[in-house]
């Protein structure tokens, strides 16, 4: 039975105009906002914003009522093509510039920690700001300065205060993407990962909502980075930061691991299976950039790629323009399936993590190769591809670095766990 890739009516009609948006506006701002890192792109998010609050709308309508029930029963399940709609939107997108990209208002992050484990209280209380007024952003608060892929290691603590039931976060957070704009320029939403017991490790850590502008929050440092240099990449700092008892996503129960604890954790970190294929999408977005420039160039030069030739009758230009335009798809249809999944309800916790590290290889190796084709032009400022080969080292690092989430895919086939490898 043949396998069909054709997409709603509607959701083709939005993935056409996203590509619209970034071929026509994106494109053409690009290289100024790589030179300006933290000037704001606003003729860019106030074009976008109307299409997103649309978006936001769909999707938390679906969110709240999927699990709902009616008085006659449960609800009738309904096909989602969201996760299918986002990625396809993601990879325009990042084809039209990554670091803009980053800077599109939405939930981003936030709203898939919200998603993935808060109740319909809260997504209604959280998210419902992203579908109204004026431009709004969401950010998540993992990382910080010892605690980069080691999470166990993570040492910004919530703690309980019994008398006013708040909770009171104090430590600091880096790499935050959009932290600044979710946490001072818009009434967003920073999902912020803290401890309530150091001791169990993971079993611990627990998520938390804050809101823009809560005090004991503060922006203390923007980064001046690689690539993606239009995004806003911050350090936070929580010093006695309250915030309302129910803002924390999930259990607060601390059970120890071997008495069937870490749950909360465990929840929370589907976040991740979601996340992960938006970041490999926009590492295809990249990649493809970067090979469909390549590869009109050279053709413009007279070197075409046979697609009937035998692979010793190729040229090594030839070959390696074959080569990466198979890496790519294989990234595409990797990132695919593990959003399908999603939308089929189903786990995707191994394909999420397949997905990502196969995309975060490929747009590196692709946009390197490249440069590398294309010599003097691949290497001169007056084209993007220097620009999109420092755009893209940053998706082999963020959502779990590449070696990483090469552990996790061992692990799941292999059956092992944890700590038998590591």
């Amino acid at each position: 039975m043949p396998i069909s890739f054709e997409l709603p009516e509607h959701v083709a009609n939005q993935i056409g105009m996203t590509k619209m948006l970034a071929e026509q506006v994106m494109r053409s701002i690009s290289r100024h906002y790589d030179e300006q890192e933290h000037e704001r792109p606003w003729e860019y998010i106030n074009v976008i914003w109307p299409f997103i609050q649309q978006i936001e709308k769909s999707d938390l309508r679906h969110s709240i009522s999927k699990n709902g029930e009616t008085a006659s029963g449960p609800k009738k399940k309904r096909a989602s093509t969201g996760m299918i709609r986002m990625i396809h939107m993601i990879e325009a997108l990042s084809w039209g510039d990554a670091g803009l990209y980053l800077s599109t208002p939405s939930s981003a992050l936030a709203g898939a920690a919200v998603n993935a484990v808060g109740t319909a209280d809260q997504k209604e209380r959280f998210l419902t700001r992203f579908t109204e007024g004026n431009p709004k952003w969401g950010a998540m608060a993992m990382t910080e300065s010892q605690a980069g892929s080691d999470t166990s290691n993570i040492r910004t603590s919530a703690t309980l205060d019994p008398d006013t039931k708040e909770w009171i976060l104090n430590g600091e957070k880096i790499f935050v993407t959009n932290g600044s704009l979710a946490g001072r320029e818009s009434p967003g939403i920073i999902v912020v990962w803290a401890t309530l017991d150091r001791s169990i490790g993971r079993a611990g850590m627990r998520p938390f909502v804050v809101e823009s502008g809560t005090p004991g929050m503060t922006v203390s440092k923007l980064e001046e980075k690689l690539g993606i240099r239009a995004s806003d990449t911050a350090t936070l700092y929580f010093d006695d930061c309250r915030i309302p008892y129910d803002n924390i996503l999930g259990s607060p129960d601390v059970v120890k691991p071997d008495e069937q604890g870490g749950k909360g954790f465990k929840g929370a970190m589907k976040t991740f299976d979601a996340s992960r294929p938006y970041v490999a999408a926009g590492a295809v977005g990249i990649a493809r950039a970067a090979f469909e420039f390549t590869r009109d160039t050279l053709a413009a030069q007279g070197i075409t790629i046979p697609e009937s030739a035998p692979l010793h009758k190729l040229s090594a230009v030839q070959r390696d323009l074959m080569q990466m335009e198979m890496d790519l798809k294989a990234a595409w249809l990797l990132t695919i399936r593990s959003a399908a999944l999603l939308d089929a309800g189903k786990p995707n916790n191994l394909e999420a993590s397949m997905g990502k590290v196969k995309a975060g290889k490929a747009v590196n190796d692709i946009t390197q190769k490249c440069v590398e084709l294309l010599g003097p032009l691949g290497y001169s400022h007056e084209f993007l591809v220097e620009k999109w080969m420092r755009d893209a080292k940053i998706n082999d690092i963020f959502e779990g670095t590449g070696q990483i989430n090469t552990l996790i895919v061992a692990r799941r086939i292999l059956g092992y766990t944890r700590k038998e490898l590591k």
